[in-house]
């Protein structure tokens, strides 16, 4: 019998149009975000879980001290996983 768990994520989002690069974001969560050359955000495109407590803190600290408003955390009900081996087919 194969055991089945779910693996919630989130991702940090932020709105382009807001967001004006003063870069507390990267100073608050530099595991989820990096600065382009002119001081703007990218963030990090893959589902962090959200047992990474101390990333998930760093980027609520993140979307709280935005000046701008412009950061939001997306949470992502993750969907069941075997914990079965898989075959191999060949």
């Amino acid at each position: 019998m194969a055991v089945r768990s779910r693996t919630d994520t989130f991702v940090l989002v932020v709105d382009p149009i807001q967001c004006d690069g003063y870069g507390h974001c990267a100073e608050l969560a530099p595991e989820l975000v990096h600065l382009d050359e002119w001081g703007y955000p990218i963030l990090v495109t893959e589902p962090t879980p959200l047992s990474a407590r101390a990333v998930r803190e760093s980027a609520r600290w993140a979307v709280r001290d935005c000046p701008r408003r412009a950061l939001r955390i997306e949470r992502h009900a993750g969907t069941p996983v075997s914990t079965r081996p898989r075959r191999r087919t060949e």
